[in-house]
Protein backbone atom coordinates (compact mmCIF):
# COMPACT_ATOMS: atom_id res chain seq x y z
CA UNK A 1 0.00 0.00 0.00
CA UNK A 2 0.85 3.47 -0.85
CA UNK A 3 2.19 5.94 1.42
CA UNK A 4 -0.77 9.13 1.12
CA UNK A 5 0.06 12.08 -0.36
CA UNK A 6 0.58 14.76 2.54
CA UNK A 7 -0.76 18.22 2.56
CA UNK A 8 2.20 20.13 2.19
CA UNK A 9 3.30 17.91 -1.13
CA UNK A 10 0.14 19.27 -3.06
CA UNK A 11 0.76 22.49 -2.09
CA UNK A 12 4.54 22.29 -3.07
CA UNK A 13 3.44 20.33 -6.37
CA UNK A 14 0.27 23.10 -7.37
CA UNK A 15 2.51 26.49 -6.72
CA UNK A 16 4.79 25.75 -9.65
CA UNK A 17 3.44 27.19 -12.67
CA UNK A 18 4.12 23.50 -14.77
CA UNK A 19 1.68 22.04 -12.48
CA UNK A 20 -0.79 23.92 -14.75
CA UNK A 21 -2.07 22.67 -18.13
CA UNK A 22 -2.44 26.44 -19.36
CA UNK A 23 1.14 26.99 -18.14
CA UNK A 24 0.80 30.32 -16.29
CA UNK A 25 3.86 32.64 -15.83
CA UNK A 26 3.63 32.79 -11.79
CA UNK A 27 1.08 31.10 -9.37
CA UNK A 28 0.02 33.33 -6.37
CA UNK A 29 -0.74 30.80 -3.61
CA UNK A 30 -2.74 32.24 -0.48
CA UNK A 31 -4.06 30.08 2.86
CA UNK A 32 -7.22 30.50 4.92
CA UNK A 33 -8.53 28.29 7.62
CA UNK A 34 -9.80 25.58 5.34
CA UNK A 35 -8.37 26.28 2.30
CA UNK A 36 -5.15 26.47 -0.15
CA UNK A 37 -6.46 28.85 -2.97
CA UNK A 38 -3.50 28.74 -6.19
CA UNK A 39 -4.30 31.87 -8.09
CA UNK A 40 -2.59 31.70 -12.29
CA UNK A 41 -3.13 34.43 -14.52
CA UNK A 42 -6.73 33.10 -15.91
CA UNK A 43 -8.00 30.28 -13.72
CA UNK A 44 -8.57 29.74 -10.11
CA UNK A 45 -7.98 26.14 -8.31
CA UNK A 46 -8.95 25.68 -4.52
CA UNK A 47 -7.29 22.89 -2.37
CA UNK A 48 -9.69 21.66 0.77
CA UNK A 49 -7.38 21.13 4.02
CA UNK A 50 -7.98 17.93 5.73
CA UNK A 51 -9.58 19.73 8.77
CA UNK A 52 -12.84 18.68 10.99
CA UNK A 53 -14.42 21.11 13.50
CA UNK A 54 -17.62 21.54 15.13
CA UNK A 55 -19.33 22.95 12.15
CA UNK A 56 -17.08 21.03 8.73
CA UNK A 57 -15.65 17.95 8.01
CA UNK A 58 -12.99 17.90 5.32
CA UNK A 59 -11.53 15.11 6.82
CA UNK A 60 -11.71 12.48 3.88
CA UNK A 61 -10.67 12.81 0.51
CA UNK A 62 -14.85 11.91 -0.43
CA UNK A 63 -15.97 14.30 1.71
CA UNK A 64 -13.67 16.69 0.64
CA UNK A 65 -14.53 15.56 -3.48
CA UNK A 66 -18.48 15.88 -2.06
CA UNK A 67 -17.69 19.51 -1.15
CA UNK A 68 -15.90 20.49 -4.03
CA UNK A 69 -19.34 19.06 -5.69
CA UNK A 70 -21.73 21.15 -3.29
CA UNK A 71 -19.60 24.43 -3.66
CA UNK A 72 -19.71 23.92 -7.79
CA UNK A 73 -23.91 23.35 -7.40
CA UNK A 74 -24.13 26.46 -5.24
CA UNK A 75 -22.18 28.79 -6.78
CA UNK A 76 -23.24 28.42 -10.21
CA UNK A 77 -26.54 29.86 -9.16
CA UNK A 78 -24.93 33.22 -8.40
CA UNK A 79 -21.94 32.87 -10.76
CA UNK A 80 -22.66 30.45 -13.65
CA UNK A 81 -19.53 31.69 -15.80
CA UNK A 82 -17.10 31.47 -12.82
CA UNK A 83 -17.20 28.00 -11.56
CA UNK A 84 -15.58 25.99 -14.47
CA UNK A 85 -15.76 22.50 -12.60
CA UNK A 86 -13.56 19.84 -10.76
CA UNK A 87 -10.23 18.74 -11.55
CA UNK A 88 -8.29 15.73 -10.12
CA UNK A 89 -5.31 16.00 -8.82
CA UNK A 90 -3.75 12.30 -9.40
CA UNK A 91 -0.26 10.15 -8.58
CA UNK A 92 1.03 8.77 -11.19
CA UNK A 93 2.88 5.37 -12.20
CA UNK A 94 6.06 6.87 -11.39
CA UNK A 95 5.01 8.42 -7.81
CA UNK A 96 5.07 12.24 -9.74
CA UNK A 97 1.52 14.28 -9.06
CA UNK A 98 -0.51 15.63 -12.24
CA UNK A 99 -3.66 17.59 -12.86
CA UNK A 100 -6.13 15.68 -14.38
CA UNK A 101 -3.96 12.41 -15.07
CA UNK A 102 -4.35 9.13 -15.48
CA UNK A 103 -3.54 7.61 -12.10
CA UNK A 104 -4.82 7.54 -8.26
CA UNK A 105 -7.22 10.22 -7.54
CA UNK A 106 -5.42 12.12 -4.21
CA UNK A 107 -6.91 15.09 -4.00
CA UNK A 108 -9.98 17.06 -5.66
CA UNK A 109 -9.99 20.98 -7.21
CA UNK A 110 -12.55 23.11 -7.08
CA UNK A 111 -11.63 25.28 -10.87
CA UNK A 112 -12.90 28.49 -10.79
CA UNK A 113 -12.02 31.54 -13.79
CA UNK A 114 -10.34 34.53 -12.49
CA UNK A 115 -11.72 37.72 -12.12
CA UNK A 116 -10.75 41.15 -12.71
CA UNK A 117 -9.11 42.12 -9.00
CA UNK A 118 -10.51 45.89 -10.14
CA UNK A 119 -13.99 44.79 -10.80
CA UNK A 120 -14.42 43.61 -6.98
CA UNK A 121 -16.36 45.56 -4.61
CA UNK A 122 -14.03 45.70 -1.69
CA UNK A 123 -11.29 46.96 -4.05
CA UNK A 124 -13.85 49.22 -6.01
CA UNK A 125 -14.55 50.73 -2.35
CA UNK A 126 -11.03 51.14 -2.34
CA UNK A 127 -10.49 53.43 -5.24
CA UNK A 128 -13.24 55.55 -4.56
CA UNK A 129 -14.80 53.98 -7.72
CA UNK A 130 -18.30 52.83 -7.07
CA UNK A 131 -21.63 54.19 -8.41
CA UNK A 132 -24.72 54.23 -7.37
CA UNK A 133 -25.99 52.09 -10.30
CA UNK A 134 -24.15 49.70 -9.66
CA UNK A 135 -25.51 49.05 -6.23
CA UNK A 136 -28.48 49.18 -7.33
CA UNK A 137 -27.73 46.43 -10.48
CA UNK A 138 -26.34 44.33 -7.38
CA UNK A 139 -29.37 44.48 -5.30
CA UNK A 140 -31.20 43.56 -9.07
CA UNK A 141 -29.52 40.53 -8.80
CA UNK A 142 -29.92 39.42 -5.05
CA UNK A 143 -33.96 40.35 -5.18
CA UNK A 144 -34.48 38.01 -8.42
CA UNK A 145 -32.11 35.48 -6.51
CA UNK A 146 -33.94 35.58 -2.94
CA UNK A 147 -37.30 35.02 -4.85
CA UNK A 148 -36.45 32.40 -6.47
CA UNK A 149 -34.65 31.07 -3.82
CA UNK A 150 -37.03 27.79 -2.29
CA UNK A 151 -38.40 29.76 1.75
CA UNK A 152 -36.78 27.89 4.85
CA UNK A 153 -39.27 29.71 6.99
CA UNK A 154 -38.36 29.13 10.94
CA UNK A 155 -40.45 29.35 13.99
CA UNK A 156 -39.98 32.70 15.64
CA UNK A 157 -38.77 30.96 18.93
CA UNK A 158 -35.97 28.87 16.89
CA UNK A 159 -35.11 32.09 15.21
CA UNK A 160 -34.75 33.30 18.21
CA UNK A 161 -32.68 30.79 20.26
CA UNK A 162 -30.89 30.34 17.13
CA UNK A 163 -29.22 34.19 17.63
CA UNK A 164 -28.87 33.37 21.52
CA UNK A 165 -26.68 30.15 21.04
CA UNK A 166 -24.87 32.61 18.37
CA UNK A 167 -24.40 35.43 20.68
CA UNK A 168 -23.37 33.43 23.69
CA UNK A 169 -20.88 31.63 21.36
CA UNK A 170 -19.40 34.52 19.70
CA UNK A 171 -18.76 36.24 23.15
CA UNK A 172 -17.35 33.33 24.75
CA UNK A 173 -15.01 33.09 21.96
CA UNK A 174 -14.02 36.77 21.91
CA UNK A 175 -13.24 36.12 26.06
CA UNK A 176 -10.89 33.14 25.20
CA UNK A 177 -8.88 34.85 22.93
CA UNK A 178 -6.90 36.56 25.58
CA UNK A 179 -5.42 39.23 24.10
CA UNK A 180 -6.65 42.39 26.36
CA UNK A 181 -9.64 42.92 24.74
CA UNK A 182 -12.38 44.82 26.61
CA UNK A 183 -14.11 42.72 28.96
CA UNK A 184 -17.04 45.34 29.71
CA UNK A 185 -17.25 45.91 25.95
CA UNK A 186 -17.95 42.80 24.75
CA UNK A 187 -20.67 42.21 27.89
CA UNK A 188 -22.14 45.36 26.87
CA UNK A 189 -22.05 44.14 23.75
CA UNK A 190 -23.71 40.82 24.28
CA UNK A 191 -26.32 41.65 26.91
CA UNK A 192 -27.66 44.67 23.92
CA UNK A 193 -28.20 42.08 21.27
CA UNK A 194 -29.74 39.51 23.66
CA UNK A 195 -31.68 42.72 25.12
CA UNK A 196 -33.08 43.24 21.80
CA UNK A 197 -34.54 39.39 21.03
CA UNK A 198 -36.20 39.82 23.91
CA UNK A 199 -38.13 43.22 23.40
CA UNK A 200 -38.15 42.47 19.59
CA UNK A 201 -39.75 39.03 20.06
CA UNK A 202 -42.71 39.59 17.77
CA UNK A 203 -40.31 41.19 14.89
CA UNK A 204 -38.17 38.90 14.90
CA UNK A 205 -40.46 35.94 14.78
CA UNK A 206 -42.23 37.60 11.59
CA UNK A 207 -38.48 38.41 9.66
CA UNK A 208 -37.85 34.18 11.00
CA UNK A 209 -40.78 33.35 8.05
CA UNK A 210 -38.88 35.26 5.86
CA UNK A 211 -36.24 33.19 5.72
CA UNK A 212 -34.20 31.72 2.89
CA UNK A 213 -30.98 29.73 1.87
CA UNK A 214 -29.09 32.98 0.95
CA UNK A 215 -25.39 32.94 0.34
CA UNK A 216 -24.10 33.06 2.98
CA UNK A 217 -21.31 35.00 3.38
CA UNK A 218 -21.74 38.34 1.86
CA UNK A 219 -18.91 40.36 1.93
CA UNK A 220 -17.30 43.24 -0.51
CA UNK A 221 -15.14 40.40 -1.62
CA UNK A 222 -17.12 38.13 -2.83
CA UNK A 223 -19.17 40.44 -5.35
CA UNK A 224 -17.92 41.42 -8.57
CA UNK A 225 -19.66 44.33 -10.40
CA UNK A 226 -19.55 42.80 -13.85
CA UNK A 227 -22.56 43.20 -16.31
CA UNK A 228 -24.45 41.28 -14.26
CA UNK A 229 -22.70 41.66 -11.27
CA UNK A 230 -21.78 38.05 -9.89
CA UNK A 231 -21.90 36.88 -6.59
CA UNK A 232 -18.63 34.59 -5.73
CA UNK A 233 -17.95 31.78 -2.78
CA UNK A 234 -21.53 30.90 -1.55
CA UNK A 235 -20.62 29.41 1.78
CA UNK A 236 -21.34 25.29 0.77
CA UNK A 237 -19.73 23.78 3.54
CA UNK A 238 -22.71 24.11 6.08
CA UNK A 239 -26.16 24.57 4.93
CA UNK A 240 -27.55 26.46 8.26
CA UNK A 241 -24.93 29.42 8.13
CA UNK A 242 -26.84 30.07 4.58
CA UNK A 243 -30.44 29.98 6.43
CA UNK A 244 -30.79 33.53 6.94
CA UNK A 245 -33.18 36.75 6.50
CA UNK A 246 -32.26 38.73 3.09
CA UNK A 247 -32.08 41.75 5.13
CA UNK A 248 -29.97 39.71 7.37
CA UNK A 249 -27.51 39.35 4.54
CA UNK A 250 -27.66 42.25 3.36
CA UNK A 251 -26.95 44.27 6.84
CA UNK A 252 -24.00 42.14 6.78
CA UNK A 253 -22.87 43.23 3.30
CA UNK A 254 -23.51 46.91 4.50
CA UNK A 255 -21.29 46.54 7.76
CA UNK A 256 -18.61 45.18 5.86
CA UNK A 257 -19.19 48.28 3.10
CA UNK A 258 -18.46 50.31 6.10
CA UNK A 259 -15.80 48.76 7.98
CA UNK A 260 -13.78 49.31 4.67
CA UNK A 261 -14.94 53.56 4.72
CA UNK A 262 -18.36 53.03 2.37
CA UNK A 263 -21.02 53.28 4.83
CA UNK A 264 -23.18 55.14 1.77
CA UNK A 265 -23.61 51.75 0.03
CA UNK A 266 -25.37 49.99 2.75
CA UNK A 267 -28.34 53.06 2.80
CA UNK A 268 -28.26 52.36 -1.05
CA UNK A 269 -28.27 48.60 -0.79
CA UNK A 270 -31.43 48.83 1.23
CA UNK A 271 -33.14 51.73 -0.24
CA UNK A 272 -33.12 49.86 -3.44
CA UNK A 273 -34.63 46.58 -1.50
CA UNK A 274 -37.14 47.89 0.27
CA UNK A 275 -38.49 49.60 -3.31
CA UNK A 276 -37.54 46.28 -5.45
CA UNK A 277 -38.71 43.87 -2.61
CA UNK A 278 -41.46 45.14 -1.18
CA UNK A 279 -39.93 44.31 2.06
CA UNK A 280 -40.33 46.96 4.87
CA UNK A 281 -37.00 46.54 7.41
CA UNK A 282 -37.32 48.03 10.58
CA UNK A 283 -34.06 50.48 10.83
CA UNK A 284 -33.79 48.64 14.32
CA UNK A 285 -33.94 45.07 12.96
CA UNK A 286 -31.15 46.58 10.80
CA UNK A 287 -29.41 47.85 13.53
CA UNK A 288 -29.57 44.33 15.37
CA UNK A 289 -27.75 42.66 12.21
CA UNK A 290 -25.35 44.85 11.85
CA UNK A 291 -24.55 44.58 15.40
CA UNK A 292 -24.50 40.35 15.36
CA UNK A 293 -22.74 40.86 12.28
CA UNK A 294 -19.64 43.18 14.17
CA UNK A 295 -19.45 40.65 16.41
CA UNK A 296 -19.31 37.43 14.50
CA UNK A 297 -16.24 39.21 12.58
CA UNK A 298 -14.44 40.33 15.51
CA UNK A 299 -14.69 36.29 16.74
CA UNK A 300 -13.77 35.18 13.22
CA UNK A 301 -10.42 38.07 13.58
CA UNK A 302 -9.81 36.65 16.80
CA UNK A 303 -9.83 32.62 15.82
CA UNK A 304 -6.54 33.68 14.06
CA UNK A 305 -5.12 34.57 16.87
CA UNK A 306 -4.57 31.26 18.05
CA UNK A 307 -2.96 29.80 14.83
CA UNK A 308 -0.48 28.07 15.28
CA UNK A 309 1.89 29.47 13.96
CA UNK A 310 0.04 32.47 12.80
CA UNK A 311 0.09 32.90 9.42
CA UNK A 312 0.41 36.43 9.53
CA UNK A 313 0.84 39.04 12.34
CA UNK A 314 -0.68 38.64 15.31
CA UNK A 315 -1.42 42.23 15.57
CA UNK A 316 -2.62 42.44 12.39
CA UNK A 317 -5.40 40.04 13.49
CA UNK A 318 -6.18 42.19 17.05
CA UNK A 319 -5.98 45.16 14.96
CA UNK A 320 -9.55 43.90 13.21
CA UNK A 321 -10.80 42.25 15.92
CA UNK A 322 -11.15 45.94 17.80
CA UNK A 323 -11.90 47.41 14.85
CA UNK A 324 -15.11 45.54 14.66
CA UNK A 325 -15.49 46.06 18.43
CA UNK A 326 -14.96 49.77 17.60
CA UNK A 327 -17.44 49.68 14.75
CA UNK A 328 -20.73 47.54 16.78
CA UNK A 329 -19.71 50.43 19.01
CA UNK A 330 -21.26 53.08 16.76
CA UNK A 331 -24.37 51.01 16.68
CA UNK A 332 -25.32 50.62 20.11
CA UNK A 333 -27.23 53.60 21.03
CA UNK A 334 -28.96 52.91 18.17
CA UNK A 335 -30.44 49.43 19.81
CA UNK A 336 -30.93 50.97 23.58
Amino acid sequence: MKTPVDTAAKVAFLSHPDAYPERPSHVEVIETHMSWVFLTDRRVYKLHKPVRTDYLDFSTLERRRADCAEELRLNRQLAPQVYLGMVALTREADDSLALAGSGEVVEWLVKMRRLPRECLLDARIERGRVTPAEVDGLVEVLVSFYRRTPACPMSGEAYRQRWRRDIQAHHALLLGADRGLPVAQLEHLRDALLGFIDRQAALLGERAGRVVEAHGDLRPEHVCLNQPPVFIDRLEFNREFRLQDPAEELAFLALECEHLGAAWIGERLFSTYQRLSEDRVRPELVVFYKLARAQLRARLSAAHLTDHPPRESVQKWLNKTRAYLQLAQRYLPALA
